[in-house]
């Protein structure tokens, strides 16, 4: 299996849960209809979750690496507004679609503290899945990855912490062996330093076992759209159901909150475990996904984000 063809099964993981959480935006979608197998009709509209991790896979596709001045010139280049990007994402994309470079743009954020949002989380699955076997290379490469956008550290160690998770999901799926769901909290937390986010991983070691319901109530659901508002809950739904992508997206279905981006990082850190079909990404889930964009298979060195931004 290659590096690739993991990092596309965790994209596929990570739109999949992205573009059905969405539906749960929209009044009627049932909870009891996906819990009974019957998901709301396709076609499922994917939000700026999937746009920004398909930047990244292509980059990875063409470069094998993160190329920061690339990637923050594919965001800007690709972005589109109306896929529910947040007021901070517009702001920092335009400014640097219109040529300020991004370590400026991203420094000077939320009154230059950078944003601590869920950002630079919500994308990274598929770069951790194609460095399976190589934590600590996935864990450099995500800080590279979310600083173009995120000068926080709070943001930067949540894209740490789910690129770890994915990288140890992708490992695990090639040696055929589930880990334990504390050892795959523990794999994330030895690569972070003292911070919101890493106590709220260390507080979802202590609620494995515990109901869905109770896990988003300590460690919150993503509704306050920060990293460590969003990334405990997150992993915790993925070490718990690594091997039933299904189950893992419908509880954070369950938790409510933003819905759109915990399916994204937990489908993009199951699928690079489970991948698609059996206890996987359901075939007719994926059908009914909108497609993913044409520029993922354009010939490396082509089209968007072949110029700089910084």
């Amino acid at each position: 299996m290659t590096m690739m063809t993991l990092a596309r099964d965790s994209l596929d993981g990570l739109s999949v849960g992205d573009a059905l959480g969405a539906q749960f935006f929209v009044p009627g979608t049932s909870l009891a209809d996906l819990r009974d197998g019957r998901p709301p009709d396709g076609p499922w509209p994917w939000t700026d979750d999937t746009e920004m991790a398909c930047s990244i896979v292509a980059e990875l596709r063409g470069r094998g690496r993160i190329e920061q001045d690339r990637l923050a010139a594919a965001f800007a280049d690709r972005f589109d507004a109306y896929r529910g990007y947040g007021g901070g994402a517009v702001t920092i994309l335009r400014q640097i679609r219109e040529g300020t470079p991004w370590r400026d743009v991203a420094g000077a954020a939320f009154g230059g503290q950078g944003s601590m949002g869920n950002g630079a989380a919500m994308r990274v699955a598929p770069l951790g899945a194609f460095h399976a076997g190589d934590s600590r290379g996935a864990a450099l490469e995500a800080m590279r990855s979310a600083e173009v956008t995120h000068a926080n550290a709070e943001a930067i160690l949540g894209a740490v912490a789910v690129a770890v998770a994915a990288a140890e999901a992708g490992w695990a799926r090639e040696v055929r062996h589930r880990p334990e769901p504390a050892r795959l909290l523990d794999s994330a937390l030895s690569y972070l330093i003292d911070s919101a986010v890493k106590t709220g991983i260390s507080r979802a070691l202590w609620l494995l076992g515990v109901s869905v319901a109770e896990a988003a109530y300590e460690l919150g659901n993503g509704s306050r759209v920060l990293a460590q508002d969003t990334v405990p809950f997150a992993l915790w739904v993925a070490a718990t159901y690594l091997d039933d992508y299904p189950s893992a997206i419908t509880a954070c279905v369950e938790a409510g909150g933003d819905v759109d981006t915990t399916a994204a990082i937990v489908g993009g850190i199951v699928a690079a475990y489970t991948g698609v079909g059996g206890t996987g990404i359901p075939v007719d889930w994926l059908r009914r996904r909108e497609p993913l964009p044409s520029f993922l298979d354009e010939p490396p060195g082509s089209g968007q984000g072949a110029g700089t931004a910084g």
